[in-house]
């Protein structure tokens, strides 16, 4: 992990609150997909064990007044940001407690109270939407700014180059956030794109862009600093690569076939969770019993929200009538 001197460092308040945001997403997760095997949730699922460190890093700078758009993968960039667990299990079980009284499933959660706004199952739709939110953020004079999640898949998508065109030309507060996991559904990154690095198209559109270890909670502490700060000034956007793996296929059930043989257990050998947890307890930051403790809230929290969403009532026929035009359909 590298700790650059002249960089935006971490206290150990910042180091132990992201290492916090990492254990929600990982236990969530966990939940998941042992409810998911156990028969109990029927969904598609797209776990992000192995990217913790992005989505964590990233909200540890946020408000609820900030807004992200995330896309269909994105369960962990909505776990990060403190988004309500119990209202997040009841949508993914399609529950009237859901945040969207379960008609959007996994794939269309979205909480704006915590500035969840959006996500879309359209891959690079994510990066359009955000920008109408940072306009809205700059017009009305706020400091509020917006963060784009995206797959390095989606930045060979139209809506990339216009978005960050666009954002580049208005001097948006938004952060463009792509974590490059190398594979775009079943496709390698060297396979489908000509750049070797997606931060080289920040130049074409006027804004700062860096290919980071995403992996490093003080690489990805010090470029989320400036990037937020750059925003929150009026300055414009900026584009961060954050270079990443993801320890299972694109969604649970794939064979992961076409990855070479020992890629992925060579990713696993660095799992970012336990070599951050580690570091903190190395260097002082924090005692196997906080982190013990912490642990237990956590697990507590998430076994409470899965009790709650499986016990919430399934939508009525009424349903399908409502919050589908500005008055209520008739029956």
């Amino acid at each position: 992990m590298s700790e650059a001197s002249n960089a935006p460092q971490p206290d150990t308040k910042a180091l132990v609150d992201i290492y916090r945001r990492m254990v929600r997403i990982e236990r969530n997760d966990d939940a998941i997909l042992s409810t998911i095997r156990k028969g109990r949730l029927q969904m598609p699922y797209y776990s992000a064990r192995g990217q913790e460190v992005i989505p964590a890093t990233v909200s540890h700078f946020l408000t609820d007044e900030d807004q992200i758009c995330t896309i269909y993968r994105g369960i962990q960039d909505m776990v990060a940001k403190d988004m309500p667990l119990k209202p997040l299990w009841a949508e993914i079980a399609g529950r009237v407690d859901g945040t969207c009284k379960g008609k959007g499933g996994p794939m269309h959660l979205t909480h704006p109270e915590t500035g969840v706004m959006v996500t879309t199952g359209i891959v690079g739709s994510s990066m359009p939407i955000a920008n109408g939110l940072a306009w809205a953020a700059q017009l009305d004079g706020s400091k509020r700014v917006v963060i784009a999640y995206f797959g390095d898949g989606a930045s060979n998508i139209g809506a990339f180059h216009e978005a960050m065109n666009l954002a580049g030309l208005w001097k948006l507060p938004v952060i463009f956030v792509c974590p490059n996991n190398r594979y775009a559904e079943h496709t390698s990154f060297e396979k489908g794109t000509a750049v070797d690095k997606i931060s080289k198209r920040a130049v074409g559109y006027g804004m700062p862009g860096f290919t980071i270890d995403g992996n490093d909670p003080f690489e990805m502490y010090a470029h989320v600093a400036t990037a937020i700060d750059r925003a929150r000034a009026g300055e414009g956007p900026t584009l961060l690569e954050c270079n990443t793996f993801r320890f299972m296929g694109h969604v649970l059930g794939d064979d992961m076939k076409y990855m070479p043989e020992g890629e992925l257990a060579k990713a696993k050998e660095n799992d970012p969770l336990p070599a951050f947890r580690q570091k903190l307890l190395d260097d002082g930051h924090a005692t196997e019993a906080q982190l013990e403790e912490m642990t237990q809230q956590i697990e507590q929290e998430v076994a409470a929200a899965r009790e709650f969403g499986m016990a919430s009532e399934v939508p009525s026929a009424d349903e399908l009538r409502r919050d589908v035009f500005e008055q209520e359909m008739s029956a």
